[in-house]
């Protein structure tokens, strides 16, 4: 099983809001997903990007991958 640290785009149409989880690569972006890690918001200003670092640290301990995006989210708020 591959996971993926990846994010599950929420919110109305052309007014995205973005969960972290941790989901199996098999499944679709927004569908079954194993744990919720936290919420990025682009719309607002300045963005805003929650996260339980802890828990990321932990999954990617597990052999959990993050996606490119989440990667560079994770770099830009100390996570990494």
């Amino acid at each position: 099983m591959a996971v993926k640290i990846r994010l599950r785009r929420m919110g109305a149409k052309k007014a995205p809001f973005y969960r972290v989880v941790v989901a199996d690569s098999r499944y679709p972006r927004d569908g079954r997903f194993i744990e919720e890690l936290g919420y990025y918001d682009p719309t607002k200003e300045p963005v805003v990007f929650n996260i339980d670092a802890d828990k990321a640290k932990s999954w990617m301990g597990k052999g959990a991958q993050p996606t490119d995006t989440v990667k560079s989210l994770f770099k830009k708020n100390g996570v990494l």
